[in-house]
């Protein structure tokens, strides 16, 4: 079974608060959907015709409609500007459904880069009339390690009458696609990294709505993580071995946890000594772990990182990645969970800590459970699969 690794940006029209691009991701047990529009113009006009039709899109093909049967709906709902004979929205739609069948609809957007084994490849395709429109539509396999990065024409008009005479071309963005897969890139990075760009070009005054959605096929990573002794000290052994038998990279947090399996295990700990963040415990080390590290406070400090970079904006990306890139645990932790992890396993002992009781501590030390619900949320919906056992 393969997973699709997705991230988008979007870069605001200058001086407009609303996008006039809009995208959509729809995960099914079947099938990972994507749906980009542009729409015609910027500001409120434009975020609402594109909105529109990613709603209408992914809402029928939710419901089992065909792609005909969408178009046909969104060319009836927005027909052509009469002014500028011009599309009121533009789409691209990609679904890859789980046993590797994929679909490909563009209609007046440019073209999806497609990197296969580190190279730009051309997907088959045929132009295909809809409702009155042409629309561009590719079937194909997918492979792990497949790249698409689907973008409006923002993208490829930045620059264009200031720093370059003509914008970015399409060649350039695939270029940058394609040397972001041969280094290795995940798609967050790539996606932040690609932003940048496009504001530079744009002397951070985008001249036109400009967003970058992007899917990977990657093997399913699973991840364990293990917080916290269970409620009955009878239990111990039970929580380790289920943990321990889980597949993947195994993070330990908290250090009555990490006692715990040191003796269930007979195993010794070897702490770190550096402290390489004030704000975060040192790690520790254990044999067949992968990551030991305290408890709330590491994990408190990795739900701010992932947020951060999942809600960056632009400006800020760079600035929050370097960030992840920390040897502090909580950094460590952040950066396993999310370019190492398509689905977790958190195996969660309900016993109270009793140093967590303590008035003078933050709050936050006494809501063990209700910060492992914040990391399922965020860590979902970044598109990562969680499931969470109590003991």
């Amino acid at each position: 079974m393969i997973h699709i690794d997705i991230d988008w940006k979007s870069l605001n029209h200058a001086g407009e608060e609303l996008c006039g691009d809009k995208v959509e991701i729809l995960r099914t047990p079947d099938a990972d959907i994507l749906v980009l529009s542009d729409g015609l113009g910027s500001g409120v006009k434009a975020n609402i015709l594109a909105t529109l039709t990613t709603k209408i899109i992914i809402t029928m093909l939710k419901e089992g409609s065909t792609v005909d049967e969408a178009v046909e709906t969104i060319a009836r709902t927005l027909p052509v500007c009469k002014v500028r004979q011009l599309a009121y929205s533009t789409f691209s739609i990609l679904r890859i459904q789980h046993d590797g069948q994929a679909y490909l609809a563009e209609f007046d957007s440019p073209a999806c880069v497609f990197v296969r084994g580190g190279k730009i490849t051309d997907l088959p395709y045929e132009i295909r009339e809809i409702a009155g429109k042409n629309v561009r539509e590719s079937h194909f396999e997918v492979a792990v390690g497949d790249t698409f990065c689907i973008f409006s024409d923002g993208v490829i008009h930045a620059g264009v009458g200031a720093l370059l005479n003509f914008g970015w071309q399409w060649d350039n963005v695939a270029n940058y696609v394609e040397d972001s897969v041969q280094r290795g890139m995940s798609v967050p990075r790539t996606v932040a990294a690609l932003s940048q760009v496009i504001d530079s070009l744009y002397m951070s005054k985008p001249g036109d709505d400009s967003t970058i959605l992007m899917a990977r096929a990657v093997p399913q990573k699973p991840v364990s993580i293990l917080t916290g002794p269970p409620v009955d000290k009878a239990d111990d052994p039970r929580i380790v071995h289920d943990f321990m038998r889980s597949a993947g990279k195994k993070i330990v947090c908290g250090g009555s946890t990490a006692n715990m399996i040191s003796r269930v295990l007979s195993r010794p700990i070897r702490a770190e000594l550096e402290i390489t963040d004030p704000r975060v415990p040192p790690i520790a080390h254990k044999q067949g772990m992968d990551l030991v590290t305290e408890g709330v406070l590491t994990i408190s400090r990795a739900i701010e990182l992932l947020e951060a970079c999942r809600d960056a904006s632009t400006e800020q990306a760079s600035a929050s990645f370097a960030e992840l890139d920390g040897t502090n645990g909580a950094a460590l932790l952040a950066r396993m969970l999310l370019e190492d992890c398509t689905h977790l396993n958190l195996f969660v002992g309900k016993a109270i800590n009793p140093a967590h009781q303590n008035p003078s501590l933050p709050v936050d030390l006494s809501i063990k459970l209700r910060l492992v619900d914040k990391l399922k949320t965020v860590l979902e919906s970044m598109g990562k699969v969680v499931n969470i056992t109590y003991y």
